[in-house]
């Protein structure tokens, strides 16, 4: 719930602002509340007694899926809404799979070869159906590539977070690491693009403030925190079954919020979609 509320922000203020300033704007934003959070609960800002170990898969999980998997996927925001994009993130548990399989050793059976299909299918039915205008200029097709590269991304990051969070390491304190290895890298790159004048003159706009602010509690915030727990104390399975639903969530969301005519296809590839999330952890 907080990953679909979040993007339906994060749309609406990228389209306004831009959504290179909204990523790096979010992440500090999402820095200083978890920090806040490990003061309340571990009465420090900072986590204690990490290592180079923790930084280093943190800190490279956090580069790969906020700053760039993050980055994609807030472009495929504005070319092609909330709830496509979305719909791309169902690829994220694809391509853990296939990554665990070429580079983990992990085995691929026939359960989920046909769960990554069916996947692959609802995505596909939902995406082909698609014809406008946007569709002809290209627009279409760059959110597409930009909404699979968002999901690589995010598998990635995942994947990574996964190796580092072995002894019970606190996933809040995983959370602010990642975090601050990707806020230290955007704004490094802002800074030597002379954006900073920019990115401040932008965030006059009040309604993009106000959405970037709200997205940046419930996503980066709440909703991976959220997550992050999920992996380490339940199944992969069950968890990843569960944060692949906001493309079902997003359907009535994006009705109310954008006033997208939604046909019966979309609907249906959307389901098929996500079941094809479920069947490659839970069968």
């Amino acid at each position: 719930m907080c990953w679909s509320f979040g993007s339906i922000f994060f749309t609406i203020s990228s389209r306004r602002i831009g959504y290179n300033v909204v990523n790096r704007v979010r992440l500090v934003l999402a820095l200083l509340l978890l920090m806040f959070a490990h003061f309340i609960m571990y009465g420090r800002f900072i986590p204690a007694n990490t290592t180079s170990y923790h930084w280093f898969w943190f800190g490279l999980s956090g580069i790969i899926g906020f700053a760039i998997g993050d980055t994609l996927l807030f472009r495929a925001f504005v070319l092609l809404g909330a709830r496509l994009s979305m719909l791309l993130m169902s690829l994220v548990p694809v391509f853990g799979t296939i990554i665990a399989w070429l580079f983990l050793h992990e085995i691929l059976g026939v359960t989920e070869i046909v769960a990554i299909i069916i996947t692959i299918a609802g995505i596909s039915w939902v995406i082909l159906e698609r014809k406008n205008e946007e569709y002809k200029k290209g627009h279409y097709f760059n959110g597409i590539m930009c909404g699979i590269g968002g999901a690589l991304g995010q598998a990635l990051g995942l994947i990574l977070s996964k190796k580092g969070l072995g002894n019970d390491f606190s996933a809040l304190s995983a959370n602010i690491i990642r975090v601050f290895a990707a806020t230290s890298i955007l704004w490094i790159i802002a800074v030597l693009r002379g954006q900073i004048p920019q990115t401040f003159k932008k965030l006059q706009d009040t309604k993009a403030t106000i959405t970037l602010s709200g997205g940046a509690l419930l996503g980066p915030f709440l909703g991976v925190w959220f997550s992050l727990v999920a992996i380490q104390y339940t199944f992969v399975g069950i968890a990843s079954t569960l944060m692949a639903l906001p493309p079902i969530f997003l359907i009535p969301l994006s009705h109310w919020v954008f006033k997208e005519k939604i046909s019966l296809g979309a609907i249906l590839g959307t389901i098929v979609a996500v079941i094809g999330v479920a069947l490659i952890f839970l069968v």
